[in-house]
């Protein structure tokens, strides 16, 4: 079985300073997943420019398979080194990991990775090695479900240095730190939420220094099938039902006509509560045989106003409290967010006469419409999604 990664980051910029003087580079190839963190000398402009150009030329090489050695030549020699400190013009660290679970790890000059396996830290097996006349570190190792890595600028290993801690609490810190709150199976943006938020507190909401933080967690595939809309032709309706069922994955029905079509196929009693979480968003049923069933083109909505939240990476604590939320919008939500890797959308192209707008043409169907923002909102939040029109 080919592994999956969910990945996640989130950056605070030092005061004062418009442009963060670090940069995330992610590609996707044809077999592998490769992250990029580089941190940019100094901050501000400057930073943005050097660590930009780091990742994006980095980036570029590896993904048409240029070695570590012609990478690092090409950026010793793109790149100018500080006249007065003599010191590296970024620093980066990389991470591939391959579909097969191969994981090559590479860090120059920075804080390091910090591993997790089976909610323990472990250390992992770099060797020192010197490319294009820079040292560098390197690590090879076999990835597994569940495995987690957590990638940093110095931002974060410096957070409370001269108030709470003489040098920042360093390294070991927040190692400390990412065992005691994330031995679970925490998703990487909750991860990465946390711990830059905790950052913050420890630079008494002024960070002092450009603050990175990515999360990459390992994952087998994850299958979420959603019915929603009745068919245009009645006669298809159980038909849609079947394929919906054969289907593996976790099973959702989205619209009250939905959820009595699949009941009445499937031959089982439709249980609708009447028990409200949200005042905005309607309340839930239960059908034995499908995982979740709730109301349709509101709760929809809601999903799709919570993944532009999440898409526009300005996550904090109270946007998972949002998502722990227990109505069917949040519902959705959290389990496309932290728990699917691949979503395919059974959609019925029946127009409700109660959804339309007599300023529109007859024929828009609200629906639909919908359903290709959500499909375009999902995708971008790194899922694969298929939708099946009938």
């Amino acid at each position: 079985m080919k592994l999956k990664v969910d990945v996640a980051y989130k950056s605070l910029n030092k005061r004062n300073e418009e442009l963060c003087g670090d940069h995330i580079e992610l590609l996707k190839t044809e077999n592998s997943t490769i992250l990029i963190l580089a941190d940019g000398m100094g901050s501000g402009v400057k930073a943005n420019i050097l660590s930009t150009l780091t990742a994006k030329i980095l980036g570029t090489m590896l993904y048409n398979g240029s070695s570590l050695d012609e990478c690092v030549e090409t950026i010793a020699k793109t790149l100018p080194i500080c006249q007065v400190r003599q010191v590296a013009y970024s620093t980066f660290t990389i991470l591939q990991i391959y579909d097969s679970g191969e994981t090559y790890i590479v860090d120059f000059d920075s804080p390091g990775c910090i591993f997790m396996r089976d909610g323990k830290l472990l250390e992992l097996p770099f060797y020192e090695c010197e490319v294009a006349g820079k040292k560098v570190k390197e690590c090879r190792i076999y990835a597994q479900t569940g495995d987690l890595f957590v990638l940093m600028s110095d931002g974060v290993t410096h957070a409370g240095v001269g108030r709470f801690c003489d040098f920042g609490w360093g390294i070991d810190g927040v190692s400390k730190y990412i065992e005691a709150h994330y031995a679970g199976q925490e998703m990487p943006s909750r991860i990465t939420t946390g711990l830059t938020e905790y950052c913050r507190e420890l630079y008494e909401q002024s960070p002092g220094d450009d603050t990175t933080v990515a999360a990459v967690r390992v994952i087998d595939k994850k299958m979420v099938k959603i019915f929603t809309g009745p068919p245009i032709n009645q006669e298809d309706d159980e038909r849609m039902v079947q394929k919906f069922m054969q289907m593996d994955g976790v099973s959702v029905v989205c619209g009250g006509t939905s959820a009595n079509i699949v009941s009445r196929v499937l031959g089982k009693p439709l249980e609708v509560s009447l028990e409200y979480f949200s005042a905005d968003v309607p309340p839930m049923a239960t059908l034995e045989g499908i995982d979740l069933v709730t109301e349709g083109i509101v709760t929809l909505n809601r999903v799709l106003q919570l993944f532009k939240q999440y898409n526009e990476d300005e996550l904090s604590r109270d946007f998972f409290d949002q998502l722990d939320q227990k109505d069917g919008g949040a519902r959705l939500a959290k389990l496309l967010i932290e728990n699917c890797t691949d979503l395919k959308l059974f959609v019925g192209r029946t127009i409700n006469a109660a959804y339309q707008n007599p300023m529109i043409p007859f024929d828009f169907n609200l629906r639909v419409a919908l359903i290709e923002q959500l499909k375009e909102a999902i995708e971008k939040a790194g899922k694969t999604v298929s939708i099946s029109y009938m």
